[in-house]
């Protein structure tokens, strides 16, 4: 029986009981016996955290005592791994966001995330884990340094959007994590004025949390307000750079779904495919959708978490792909990549203005809650909401792909799912009367909670 190891980000928690060194090197056992290649090549990586080193050492050997290659790349952000997993594997010893008493492990392969059936089977190889390989068949081990190139490719990408950052002023909150090693330089070299806050790798997370929010980057908006200097445009990261949030000029956060929609669009009208996709999940807001029409293409959803599954399963030529505060750019890899959406925005930036860009957007009172759930009763929850959600809302769209995602004419929407790591539903609306909506949804869901 498979141990169900996997979130939908890799493998986290706390390192004394969960991502334990002693885990990591079954992990590593399992994936260099799931890797096709007689002798695969793994590329090894970590973020900043203090528990980084141990755990990577331990997945090595795993990797190594399982007969696979490994290349140690030291601390990266996570898309840097992803990048140079390009032709082989990758293990990233990351938790992102999570606190500092987190750790997790997470692996690629030709640069994107395993899907479903390979995590499945790294699960099924832990089980099953019968020690080492021979010992004649043990792999070796290399070193190299991957991030110029990664940041090389991330600033030639870049450039192709927007305009010349020629001195334009730009603030970078990398929050103490693997982001000091990328965003400022890539932004440097693309010719910006670039403010580089909390951008000495600790894994203590001593300048504030990992997770960028409102609240976190308290000091970075009052920072962003006083500067007399008035940037464009600031840009808060998480612990491993795959996540970005975004402040205007003023110090307020722009909201994520608005940044989303912003370069949906662009991707979508620098495309010139016939049938242009944007994959999005279903707790992104309906100005994703309207923006993505507005400019000729259509979105697609998939499962949080899977952003790359969807990719891989869309029906025309996706052209980005994104969930909130984590975006996929196709042409550069299949990757999740926050540095590189960091460049992409700041040229957009230079080019049209922040205000511009999110000008054309409409933005509705969105509220995201969470409804106490026992584990055992989702499943049972779900199929009665299934049929309830619908009949309450007659005139809407539903689709029940991914939980209960119903869309009514007006364009406001809610999505009831249950969550994967919590004993909770999670509630999402949006609507000009968002209350009115939660207060109906809610009352439904209490309903089906009682059976």
């Amino acid at each position: 029986m498979s141990r169900d190891l996997f979130g939908t980000a890799g493998i986290r928690g706390d390192v004394r009981d969960r991502v334990t060194p002693n885990l990591a090197v079954t992990i590593g056992r399992a994936a260099a016996a799931h890797a096709p290649a007689d002798q695969p090549m793994f590329v090894v990586g970590r973020d900043g955290r203090e528990t980084g080193g141990a755990l990577a050492d331990a997945a090595a050997a795993g990797l190594r005592s399982g007969g696979a290659r490994v290349c140690r790349v030291g601390r990266v952000p996570t898309p840097a791994v992803a990048h140079a997993s390009q032709g082989r594997h990758g293990l990233m010893v990351t938790a992102s966001h999570n606190p500092p008493s987190d750790n997790g492990l997470k692996l690629f392969a030709d640069g994107e995330e395993y899907d479903r059936t390979a995590e499945r089977a790294i699960e099924e190889g832990v089980d099953a884990d019968a020690g080492p390989t021979a010992w004649d068949r043990f792999g070796g081990t290399d070193r190299a340094d991957v991030l110029p190139d990664y940041r090389a490719k991330v600033t030639q990408y870049a450039r192709n959007f927007g305009a010349p950052l020629d001195g334009l002023r730009i603030v970078v909150d990398c929050g103490t994590g693997a982001a000091g090693l990328a965003t400022p330089q890539v932004l440097r070299a693309l010719g910006g004025d670039v403010v580089a806050l909390n951008a000495q790798v600790d894994g203590h997370f001593p300048a504030r949390e990992s997770k960028p929010t409102p609240e976190s980057l308290a000091d970075l908006r009052a920072f962003v307000a006083k500067d007399a200097a008035g940037p464009a445009v600031a840009i808060g990261h998480d612990g491993d750079a795959d996540r970005i949030v975004v402040v205007d000029g003023d110090g307020s956060v722009v909201h994520e779904d608005t940044i989303l929609a912003v370069l949906a669009e662009r991707y979508v009208r620098a495309s010139e495919a016939a049938d242009p996709v944007v994959v999005t999940t279903p707790n992104a807001s309906a100005r994703v959708d309207e923006r993505v029409r507005a400019a000729g293409g259509r979105t697609e959803r998939v499962r949080l978490g899977a952003l790359h599954e969807g990719v891989a399963a869309a029906d025309g030529e996706v052209v980005f792909a994104a969930e909130p505060w984590k975006h996929i750019h196709p042409a550069l890899g299949p990757w999740i990549d926050g540095v590189a959406s960091a460049a992409v925005l700041a040229r957009l930036t230079a080019a049209e203005g922040l205000d511009a860009l999110v000008d054309p957007i409409t933005e509705r009172p969105y509220r995201k809650i969470s409804i106490p759930c026992p584990d055992d009763e989702k499943e049972a929850v779900m199929g009665r909401l299934a049929e309830s959600l619908p009949a309450a809302f007659p005139d809407g769209t539903v689709d029940t792909e991914y939980g209960v995602r119903v869309e009514l004419p007006d364009t406001s929407w809610l999505l009831v799912r249950p969550s994967g790591t919590e004993p909770y539903l999670r509630l999402y609306a949006e609507a000009e009367d968002v209350d009115a909506l939660v207060g109906r949804a809610r009352e439904i869901i209490e309903r089906a909670l009682e059976g």
